[in-house]
């Protein structure tokens, strides 16, 4: 049975919930365009229990099969996989590979706590953090016409992104409260070293200690601030290698301290691939990649590590367009729709009101099996 529409354009699901319209239009297109985008049999490759309601939802106007081995995809079919997950054996001919990732206002909590995503990606040319080669996001931000209202509409999402404090995974409840005097405060965000953005965007520098100590080297004076990432504060995964010995090339290691906290009281932020670096970058803070994340050759960060075929220069309010608005999907947590980011904002801010200050007492039995039994799909 396909949604109705309300007198006032909203999507009514069978369950009766609304979900907003696509902003610029109305709110039959917007469901349309996004239910058609995809066959109407779309394979999955091998995910885990816990993503596939997710996948389902994401796929949304198609029937999604799931699938363990390759061979059980035909001829000329769609196949959707994880990032960059291997893929063991020999794909049919003509079968079109769409590559799934979190997006980037995910949560209220970390995925590898099992925290279901806002918004997700989906990518047929590669996925954006594997700078080895193009992706649709950078096909996008490379040759997209953005419209004045386009621009003012990720001017807006920016704008209300940082009055509101909104960052990727929303955790961290302490305060920091930057160094007394003028020093200059430079922050590094710590990665998991595992992680494929490492594998895939990052030629030269590949670990915490070895990105903390370049820092300090090239900026004796400054007071530098590590930040672990969550996941590692939180035992999901793996210290790098090396990174217990922090304190060695930094004045101040913070821990329980919320990312958009950090963003607001540092003068320049310096990373690998951390998505760390485009939230600094809605704060209009200075920022050196010495990786190839997705958000650098755009003319808007000093990159250590240049990605020649980026060649145009781009506006903030472009770059959140591209990043925000035009390249991601976003599904409600209570209708289970497509919604806009504007509605994924609202959405997520309920949701951070009434998370609570701690994890619940499951989730954080829970944790150690996690760890043990992680995986990437």
């Amino acid at each position: 049975m396909e949604p109705a529409t309300s007198s006032q354009g909203y999507l009514i699901p069978e369950n009766g919930k609304q979900c907003e319209d696509g902003a610029e239009e109305d709110g039959l297109a917007f469901r349309q365009r996004l239910h058609q985008r995809f066959p109407k049999v779309v394979y999955a490759l091998d995910f885990s229990w816990w993503k596939k309601p997710i996948v389902r939802r994401l796929f949304q106007g198609s029937e999604v099969r799931f699938v363990r081995k390759v061979d059980r995809v035909p001829l000329g079919a769609t196949l959707a996989v994880w990032g960059r997950k291997a893929i063991n054996g020999r794909l049919a001919k003509e079968v079109s590979l769409v590559h799934l990732e979190d997006g980037f206002i995910r949560s209220v909590g970390l995925g590898a706590d099992l925290i279901r995503p806002l918004s997700w990606v989906t990518d047929s040319r590669g996925i954006y953090y594997d700078a080895t080669q193009p992706s649709d996001l950078e096909h996008l931000l490379l040759t997209a016409a953005f419209s004045p209202a386009l621009v003012e509409r990720g001017a807006r999402l920016q704008r209300r992104i940082v009055e509101s404090g909104i960052t990727k995974y929303n955790v961290g409840k302490a305060g920091w409260n930057r160094p007394a005097g003028s020093r200059r405060v430079i922050l590094v965000p710590g990665q998991v070293e595992s992680d494929a953005s490492i594998r895939y965007a990052a030629p030269g520098i590949r670990t915490n200690i070895a990105l903390l100590q370049t820092v300090r080297e090239a900026n004796p004076d400054a007071y530098v601030v590590y930040k672990p990432h969550p996941d590692v504060l939180a035992g999901l995964r793996a210290m790098g290698d090396g990174e217990n010995g922090a304190f060695a090339w930094c004045n101040e290691v913070v821990m329980e301290v919320s990312m958009a906290n950090m963003l607001t009281l540092v003068d320049e932020v310096h990373v690998l691939t951390s998505l760390a670096g485009f939230e600094a970058l809605l704060r209009g803070k200075p920022v050196t990649t010495y990786g190839q994340p997705f958000y650098a050759g755009w003319g808007l960060t000093c990159d250590k590590a240049p990605i020649p075929r980026r060649t145009r220069h781009l506006t903030l309010s472009e770059l959140v367009a591209g990043v925000l608005i035009l390249y991601p999907t976003y599904i409600s947590r209570t209708a289970g729709c497509f919604i806009t980011p504007e509605r994924a904002l609202d959405e997520l801010l309920a949701w951070r009101e009434t998370a609570g200050d701690r994890l619940p007492l499951w989730r954080r039995i829970l944790r150690p099996f996690l760890r043990l039994t992680s995986d990437n799909g």
